[in-house]
């Protein structure tokens, strides 16, 4: 096999061993990559697609190799590209389709050798800036140092890919090589049972100071609490699986989730992906051989089938059987002293320290249990998310983000060509249910029925929804300071000057929330309503202690991601004082009554009805109450019939202007008693803003 050097340590006493490690480390990494793909003996086979969710091999090959271009070029690191047109078609994989996403588009792929041609001076390219680059200890991840480790372990990544697509190959196309021996070991599987596993409290999540690379999504804090369980003490093997297969688990839909019903009815699938049948016999389809059912090896088989193994077992399981989430392989994982560069001895078919295959699910022990690392992939109940405080890396903002969907589940413990930092602890990995790796499952036995898993925190998208976000939650855009403190702090001076109570108030067009949570420090109880529940399921998410994901446009296509919690917006927030409701500002219901203070928060404008709205808002009011108006005056005809708009219309041949209307309006039950110009400021992208001057003006009831 092929000797695997140890993903290098961000720190070190000198900086001259630490520059010849990374340039070890990146040789090792491109010339396994260059042995894997040297498998392959006819040029013909890389333009096939075996695998009909994925690019042909021709894009793998190159993919790893622009990765490092296009990411050096995002940095600012290189200013010349080498091949633009070669660039560009092997930048984006397409490893996020449904089994039904039939892709027809037509790729005009380059050839083999301007592949091999490309490869060779992106290799001298590196290496040269890795010799001459500065470098200073420990690694960050502002550092060039960093990008040429995320390349290495990109293209580490890809070994895998690669290879789970090589297996899908003709034999025909495929050679041995010396280099890859696959095992030859085969016999009866062991018979499973299981090991109990105490409960315990856990923090997943890499720290900020590990001294090895991690990608993003692996980064922050979560604490766990797990429960008494039992796990298999091996890895479900060929064996145990065919007595699924043989009982017709493949044709019994009870067993299929409703994704797994729906994959089983397009792919018309039988047996697993990597298995043949020929006269009555199974085999198994390896990276270039095939063999007879090697009964005691793993079964790799996506998720959607181990789920469905996991239900068919539930039958003959006492309790209540299932995948691991995340945190119970974690608890398994603590049996395996420490990771990959701390290894006197690799404890695991991992790392291609012994096997280019899958080997007898017996042969490796951690503690109680066999496999925890390596072999293969080992499928969770887990759907990937970021932990507290994830934040994207600036130069690949779109490895972890995208995955975060619900629809993506995590791998763990790596397979037998998991090198690098998949080999580690904190490696978090996930992928479509329906996909293939080089993966496969450990069931667990819970003594009650598992609790629903959280659901996934998606990134709000919708443009106008991520606006508002930012506009309260954001930064200061333009000089001008955060729309939702500018109001906060009016109304505050307001009350204070006023001499008013302060038990109860209505935010009438409360948006993301951000001005009811900077009040609630102030008032014993706040309705926050808005006619869109679009806007206020991100202020009940706050709300509820969790955090808000929104993207906002850098230019184009280009996004930046953003995450805000209400412990770091509003720190003397008191959320349980605020009460969220969608309703129509125009026809509030009875409860929503006896208030000290009404703000209007741009509730006229965009309201069907403004005079209703305002009329509603007033018969809200506390006698001595104080109604606050907040608003640009900008009535749209797709939002409000031109006929109720309250102002920017003439009466009678004359103008009538926003405060003059509401004036016009007011001023027979009310005083003035202040007005205020803000600033609000809407960005479109990082150049390209609107900026409205509103007015609030605030009424006191006479």
């Amino acid at each position: 096999m092929i000797k695997q050097l140890n993903t290098p340590t961000l720190d070190g006493k000198s900086v001259v061993e630490k520059r010849q490690e990374l340039i070890a480390y990146f040789k090792n990494t491109w010339s396994t990559y260059e042995s894997l793909f040297s498998l392959i003996n006819h040029d013909d086979a890389y333009f096939l697609r075996p695998e009909p969710l994925r690019h042909p091999l021709v894009f793998y090959f190159g993919h790893t190799a622009t990765f490092y271009v296009n990411k050096l070029i995002l940095g600012k690191y290189i200013k010349q590209r080498i091949n633009s047109k070669l660039e560009a078609i092997c930048a984006v994989g397409v490893d996020e389709m449904s089994w039904d996403d039939l892709d027809s588009e037509h790729y005009d792929w380059p050839s083999v050798d301007e592949v091999r041609n490309y490869r060779q001076e992106v290799y001298y390219l590196v290496l040269n800036l890795i010799e001459t680059m500065e470098l200073s200890l420990p690694i960050r991840q502002d550092s060039l140092a960093w990008i040429i480790l995320m390349g290495c372990e990109h293209e580490r990544i890809h070994l895998e890919t690669s290879s789970v697509i090589m297996r899908m190959l003709p034999l025909n196309y495929l050679t041995a090589d010396e280099q890859w021996q696959p095992c030859m070991q085969s016999a009866a599987a062991p018979e499973n049972e299981l090991i109990p596993v105490q409960a315990r409290s856990l923090t997943l999540g890499k720290k900020p100071q590990d001294n090895t690379y991690g990608w993003d999504n692996e980064y922050g804090q979560q604490a766990v609490e797990i429960e008494n369980f039992s796990a298999a003490k091996y890895l479900v093997s060929n064996q145990e699986y065919l007595t699924f297969v043989e009982a017709g688990g493949y044709q019994s839909a009870e067993y299929w989730c409703q994704e797994g019903q729906s994959w089983l009815a397009f792919t018309k699938a039988e047996m697993p992906k990597f298995w043949r049948q020929h006269d009555g016999k199974y085999y198994q389809r390896n990276l270039f051989n095939e063999l007879p059912l090697p009964l005691d090896w793993p079964v790799e088989v996506n998720y959607l089938e181990a789920k469905a193994f996991c239900q068919w077992r539930q039958k003959s399981t006492t309790g209540f059987i299932s995948l691991p989430t995340e945190a119970q392989w974690y608890c398994l994982r603590e049996s395996v002293a420490g990771d990959q560069h701390q290894w006197q001895e690799v404890p695991g078919n991992i790392d291609l320290a012994y096997y280019a295959s899958s080997c007898p699910v017996n042969l490796y022990q951690n503690g109680d249990f066999f496999d925890v690392i390596g072999n293969a992939w080992q499928w969770t109940e887990t759907a990937i998310d970021g932990f507290e405080g994830f934040s994207v890396h600036p130069l690949y903002d779109d490895f972890s983000t995208p995955t975060f969907d619900g629809k993506h589940n995590l791998i763990k413990g790596g397979s037998w060509i998991s090198t690098g930092n998949e080999t580690l602890a904190s490696s978090r990995y996930a992928f479509r249910r329906h996909f293939y790796q080089h993966a496969g499952f450990r069931y667990v036995v819970s003594e009650q029925a598992r609790k629903s898993q959280p659901a996934v925190n998606q990134f709000e998208t919708s443009q106008d929804i991520c606006q508002q976000l930012a506009c309260y939650f954001g930064q200061e855009l333009l000089g001008y300071e955060n729309y939702g403190q500018q109001i906060a702090k009016q109304v505050v001076n307001l009350i204070v000057s006023e001499g008013l109570s302060t038990e109860r108030l209505l935010n009438l067009g409360c948006s993301v929330g951000r001005v009811a949570f900077e009040l609630s420090q102030h008032f014993q109880h706040i309705d926050a309503v808005d006619f869109s529940a679009r806007t206020i399921q991100h202020g009940v998410q706050l709300q509820t202690g969790n955090s808000v994901r929104y993207t906002s446009t850098i230019e184009g296509d280009i996004c930046q991601y953003h995450e805000v919690s209400l412990a770091d917006s509003v720190e003397q927030a008191k959320p349980e004082r605020i009460l969220f409701s969608q309703g129509d500002g125009g026809n509030l219901k009875q409860h929503f009554n006896d208030y000290d203070v009404v703000v209007v928060q741009h509730a006229l404008e965009q309201s069907y009805d403004p005079k209703s709205l305002l009329s509603n808002a007033v018969s809200r009011l506390n006698p001595s109450g104080l109604l606050i108006i907040i608003s640009d005056y900008h009535y749209q005809a797709n939002i409000t019939e031109k006929s109720k708009w309250l102002s920017g219309i003439k009466v009678n041949g004359e103008n009538l202007s926003g405060f003059d209307a509401l004036s016009q309006q007011l001023s027979s039950d009310f005083e003035l008693v202040s007005q205020q110009e803000l600033s609000r400021v809407l960005a479109d992208s990082v150049r390209r803003f609107n900026l409205s001057h509103c007015q609030l003006t605030a009424w006191r009831a006479k």
